[in-house]
């Protein structure tokens, strides 16, 4: 993006595609708690997997400039723009500035005063504001990589488009001009003060198709804007950040697949950790880690009907199919990585379906349910006897399991006894214990968790300390050392100093600027990794450093006070830019439980 010319009293930016892609952070999300659409600065919609979040797409020119589907409509003239959320709201708006005047864009995945429709709602609101401009549009749908060849149908008095079993309508206003052929539609229109149209896009998936309304759809934009304001009035958060905080609740919101409950790690795939790498992943799956760390994060701002489902789903996923790193949105397991041959985000490869994560086994599953199952409980809720059960076999499991190696929350390829996998093991029957001690869990096996947890506890301080370091390391026998090590601190691991110190490695050797790397020697493969910083501050809280997470937070909300709120997964520090899948969970739930542990360590 480049500033307007000197002399505007705003901060209006020209949309610039680089090689035909967007930065990163010029992307704003639409939701409707079962897909994500993606929507740059220039107007064009350029990722939609309809008509579920993890379905192969609609649009996806976000990962192929040259042939991938996207849905434009912008002036014909040169344009600057501004944009931003509705209040509380994840309806966006895109004022267009051009010489012969301005125009609103209202977008929103529509619902209805029941909640999700039961079809995918895309509505695109144009409204003139001052003086008259000229707007052209385009729609062309993704081919699947070329598995898939679009083509429309007349049925009734509609044209209807079909790709494979997804078949859909384009709608618009009578007073806009449109022609289509089978790889899309495109149209102009032009706009003058005053005057209100309207482009929409309704589809479903081998399901009779609902034609409604231009009038109804233009509604239902109004509808989902109110239905997400009051949705954020649970939130008690009262900050000095709380549009920060509100905007990063709602974009974990996205991620809640309501049709089943489960929370994805991010709404894209294959966006790379380093533009030109091979460190690109499929994030449309709902990892333990992930979806544990959301539903405390939904916990933490009173969304307990949310983190209700999602946990009742988390378990339930765990009695059917065992202690597995990940699983589909609809409950299944990960299938093996698949390659396409799509160009990737500015030309950075593989693009990829499913994960290898999903033959991994990670410890780190242990305390992530605890921790969640902890939280949960904490919150005044009670566990049911089926769920009881199922979290005493996980104990008993993880009993018998944390001496052996395992992937680590990073999933690399080479086991190892990762430090942090010993302390989420540490964890998990630390909070068996405590949930057991106040009547949740059976007590059968009580004496036996609290045994292994002292071992477990014994074996870390003997083998992962480091001398040289003056912290714990990545795994015994390195002197890597890894930023996940600042959950330690919020999982309550005992070993206060020795954490303190650790946090003051992690600085040392893996900061860049506010932001911190994964772990040592990564820093030529990828980015910085945003939640980690936002681990790194909230370690602060709670070690008594309140001042310290302060200034980070800070200096952290600034350096991401770009685009529209929406955060990706990684940074490049040197530039600031985006990289990873976006909206990524794990950024924004770091962030609100960072700011959620401040505000009760200063109160206190």
């Amino acid at each position: 993006m480049t500033k307007v010319a000197s002399g505007q009293k705003d901060d209006r930016l020209v949309p610039q595609r680089t090689t035909g892609y967007l930065p990163l952070e010029d992307y704003g999300a639409l939701g409707d708690g079962r897909s994500v659409a993606l929507s740059g600065t220039d107007g064009s919609i350029d990722w939609w997997g309809v008509p579920n979040l993890d379905s192969p797409p609609l649009f996806d020119r976000l990962l192929d400039a040259n042939k991938g589907g996207y849905f434009s409509i912008q002036p014909t003239d040169p344009f600057s723009v501004e944009r931003h959320y509705l209040k509380d709201s994840n309806v966006l708006v895109t004022f267009f500035h051009t010489q012969s005047g301005s125009a609103k864009l209202t977008e929103s995945l529509n619902s209805s005063y029941a909640g999700r429709l039961p079809w995918s709602e895309l509505a695109r609101r144009v409204e003139g504001i001052s003086g008259e401009i000229s707007f052209r549009f385009s729609v062309f749908f993704s081919t699947r990589d070329d598995t898939a060849s679009p083509y429309f149908s007349k049925i009734g008095d509609f044209p209807v488009f079909h790709i494979k079993d997804v078949l859909g309508l384009f709608l618009h206003s009578e007073s806009i001009n449109s022609e289509s052929s089978d790889e899309g539609i495109s149209g102009h229109f032009m706009i003058s003060e005053g005057e209100r149209k309207l482009l929409a896009i309704v589809a479903g998936q081998s399901e009779p198709l609902v034609v409604p309304t231009i009038a109804d759809i233009d509604g239902r934009i109004d509808i989902s804007h109110h239905a997400w304001q009051e949705w954020v009035k649970i939130i008690s958060y009262d900050g000095i950040y709380r549009n920060a905080f509100v905007r990063s609740a709602l974009s974990l919101k996205f991620l809640l697949f309501s049709p089943s409950g489960a929370i994805a790690a991010a709404a894209t795939t294959s966006l790379p950790e380093k533009i030109g790498n091979n460190k690109n992943y499929d994030y449309r799956y709902a990892w333990v880690r992930d979806a544990g760390y959301t539903i405390n994060a939904f916990l933490a701002i009173n969304a307990q009907a949310d983190a209700k489902a999602a946990f009742t789903w988390l378990l339930e996923r765990l009695q059917q199919h065992g202690s597995h790193v990940c699983y589909t949105l609809a409950g299944d397991l990960v299938d093996e990585v698949y390659e396409t041959n799509l160009a990737g985000y500015r030309n950075s490869r593989p693009v990829v379906t499913g994960n290898l994560a999903a033959s991994q086994h990670q410890h780190g599953i242990y305390g992530d349910i605890f921790g969640t199952a902890w939280c949960f409980v904490s919150k005044g809720n009670i566990l049911d006897p089926c769920s009881a059960e199922l979290l005493s076999h996980l104990a008993d499991e993880c009993a018998d399991n944390w001496r052996q190696k395992d992937a680590g929350i990073w999933e690399l390829p080479k086991n190892h006894h990762y430090t942090s996998s010993k302390i989420s093991c540490w964890q998990a029957l630390a909070r068996a214990v405590e949930l057991a001690d106040c009547g949740q869990l059976p007590t059968t096996c009580r004496e036996r968790w609290g045994r292994e947890r002292d071992r477990i506890e014994q074996w870390i301080e003997e083998n992962c300390w480091s001398d040289q370091q003056q912290a714990y390391v990545m795994y015994p026998g390195c002197e890597k050392l890894d930023a996940s090590l600042a959950l330690a601190v919020q999982f309550r691991y005992p070993a206060t100093e020795r954490l303190s110190l650790t946090m003051e490695a992690l600085d040392r050797e893996l900061g860049a600027g506010p932001f911190h790397y994964r772990y040592s020697e990564v820093d030529k493969e990828e980015g910085c990794f945003l939640a980690c910083s936002f681990w790194i501050a909230e370690a602060k809280a709670h070690l008594g450093q309140n001042d310290d997470a302060a200034r980070r937070l800070d200096n952290l909300v600034k350096a991401l006070d770009r685009g529209v709120g929406i955060w990706s997964e990684m940074v490049d520090p040197k530039d600031l830019s985006w990289l990873g899948n976006i909206p990524q969970g794990l950024t924004h739930l770091a962030f609100i439980t960072a700011l959620e542990t401040l505000s009760e360590k200063s109160q206190a």
